[in-house]
């Protein structure tokens, strides 16, 4: 609350919060279309591996051709920024280095993701993290790296991490018991198989559609074969403290009105083997039949009444509670992506706090084979034809030693694996030069030992 009246404050001043873009995507597309009506925020420059992607991501969400400058060096970016312009660059690190407050990571890129967030908080800027990817394999890391610099390093809001952590920051501020919380996909069991050759037909979409929409058939199946599912919610975990159950995401076809039924522990007739733990609802009967009122676009999350009184209360006000009337969920049926990006901005500049952060290291998300894999086969990572995520809980994949899937990508397979097998370190040969292979084992001892 109050964040837009903080912002115009700073606008009324002069003193707009400076923001540095980085990776002119889909999130990051839909973060400028809003970022130039959001009174008090300046746009000091987008970076992009190629110049004329940002330029024609600003001209396609409303920015004037003329307010676009290209710019090299930090400062020339300063340069445009005095005189109200917007800098392009392919530069990621001149950018940082420009005079900004916040930076937008949204390359999608573990790596890429990593090497910014690390050269923000170095140059003393607050980070906001889009590419979950990267917060999932050294996010604690990071985190730790920007508590001692002094920055905020922060889950994206708008994306559906940071607004589960905020269902489960209301419950627990209301003194409530999570039972579970998490968010709704499409999901048949087929679907971890699903490659980019199939995404498309999967979802429905037409070749017509494919065509003219300009889709990335590696993002969108992420999310169809339950890699990007396992991805947010290992965040949410180490974001929130909520433990992962044994097995994985467990995908229960649930309409929103029967989230309290389903989303307690099986002690109390639900089909969870803990209370407060992360798991995703499936839109869609395993049969591909509607549910009625799904939740496929929204998130959840389902807490118990500590009393009678409470349990009355739940009643009285109309919540959606299980058959006891002792649980009950509250739900937000969409989110708006990279268009609510500017809570986490506003959050971070002004009042140096996160929406959203790991705190610890409790998920992870594990490689597995989509099939038969054989020696000197080369991984293709999230999305692609080799392997899927699977949500574990930390402590597995530290004894087991799993490959996470963020390092899954351009690793070579060293001796055959089986189809729905983890992949261990042991069965792959790294990058030689993976940075962020080697801050991934940091994080690794740290938990291993500590």
């Amino acid at each position: 609350m109050n964040l837009s009246a903080e912002l115009k404050q700073r606008a009324e001043t002069g003193n707009p919060l400076r923001v540095a873009l980085i990776g002119a995507g889909k999130f990051g597309s839909m973060y400028l279309a809003q970022a130039r009506f959001t009174e008090g925020i300046q746009l000091v420059g987008v970076a992009d591996l190629h110049f004329e992607h940002a330029r024609n991501a600003l001209l396609r969400v409303g920015w004037p051709a003329e307010q676009i400058q290209p710019a090299q060096t930090s400062q020339e970016i300063n340069d445009l920024a005095s005189s109200g312009r917007v800098a392009l660059t392919e530069s990621s690190e001149e950018l940082i280095r420009a005079e900004v407050d916040v930076v937008v990571e949204s390359t999608g890129s573990p790596g890429a993701a990593t090497k910014h967030a690390l050269c923000a908080i170095d140059s003393g800027r607050h980070v906001v993290l889009v590419t979950v990817e990267a917060d999932v394999l050294v996010g604690p890391i990071l985190s730790k790296r920007a508590k001692q610099a002094g920055v905020v390093y922060s889950m994206a809001y708008g994306d559906q991490p940071a607004l589960i952590c905020e269902l489960v920051d209301w419950a627990r501020t209301c003194g409530f018991e999570v039972a579970a919380a998490g968010k709704g996909t499409k999901h048949l069991d087929r679907y971890p198989y699903s490659t980019p050759d199939t995404v498309f037909q999967n979802y429905g979409f037409t070749p017509e559609q494919v065509r003219s929409g300009g889709f990335n058939a590696k993002m969108y199946n992420s999310f169809l074969d339950g890699t990007k599912s396992a991805i947010e919610m290992a965040a949410v975990a180490n974001g929130t403290g909520l433990k992962p159950q044994t097995g994985g995401l467990r995908f229960p076809p649930v309409s929103v009105d029967r989230l309290a039924d389903v989303l307690k522990p099986e002690s109390d007739g639900g089909i969870l083997t803990h209370s407060g733990t992360v798991e995703v609802v499936a839109s869609t009967n395993r049969d591909g039949s509607s549910l009625g009122q799904d939740l496929r676009w929204g998130v959840y999350v389902t807490f118990k009444a500590p009393n009678d009184y409470v349990k009355a209360c739940f009643g009285q006000y109309g919540l959606l509670r299980d058959q006891t009337g002792q649980y009950a969920s509250l739900y937000r049926p969409h989110h708006l992506i990279g268009l609510e990006l500017g809570i986490s901005v506003a959050s971070a500049g002004l009042r140096q706090e996160p929406t959203g952060s790991p705190k610890t290291f409790l998920a992870d998300v594990a490689a597995c084979a989509k099939r038969d894999l054989k020696a000197g086969e080369v991984l293709d990572g999230e999305g692609g034809y080799t392997v899927f995520g699977k949500l574990v809980p930390a402590p597995e994949s530290l004894s087991a030693e799993f490959l996470p899937i963020g390092l899954a990508s351009e690793a070579t397979v060293v001796h055959p694996v089986s189809k729905d097998q983890f992949l261990t370190y042991a069965d792959v040969k790294l990058p030689a030069d993976s940075a962020v292979a080697q801050l991934r084992r940091d994080l690794e001892n740290e938990f291993r030992h500590g």
